[in-house]
């Protein structure tokens, strides 16, 4: 498996349609819902097998020292593999290097557990997306 940036416009697209496979289509939300305004300044990383992208995430800066994780994403034959691991400590590796302290994220309930795993300390229930999803705040610190 390889973990690295999307370097080709076709990288991209299959990028955001994966985003939007996992994260949106389920909720019939639009194309397009899957990407917002930080996209140009983001850390983008996608896991490859074979040809095809099969797990994603994404993380920016909110400070100088404040790093968040977003749309992190796998498709379903692939979870539970160890993909959205490699995805998280690349894009951590990344963060950490550029001077992050801290990283915060905003889990859906049912990853709350994968994120405990791997460092994160649960802050509080944050939001609810699309009025069905409970999300919680998680941070780890460095």
């Amino acid at each position: 498996m390889i973990i690295k940036s999307p370097r080709t416009r076709q990288e991209f697209f299959d990028y955001y349609d994966l985003r939007w496979r996992i994260l949106r289509a389920p909720w019939n939300q639009p194309k397009g819902s899957e990407q917002d305004e930080l996209e140009g300044r983001a850390i983008h990383i996608i896991a490859v097998e074979n040809n095809k992208i099969v797990g994603c995430g994404r993380a920016h800066f909110n400070s100088d020292e404040e790093a968040q994780i977003r749309y992190m994403a796998v498709e379903n034959e692939w979870q539970g593999k160890g993909v959205g691991k490699l995805i998280l400590d690349e894009l951590e590796k990344r963060v950490i290097e550029k001077g992050a302290k801290k990283i915060i994220l905003h889990a859906r309930e049912n990853v709350v557990k994968f994120y405990e795993r791997n460092g994160y300390k649960l802050v509080k229930q944050s939001h609810t997306l699309f009025g069905v999803i409970p999300h919680y705040l998680m941070e780890k610190e460095f």
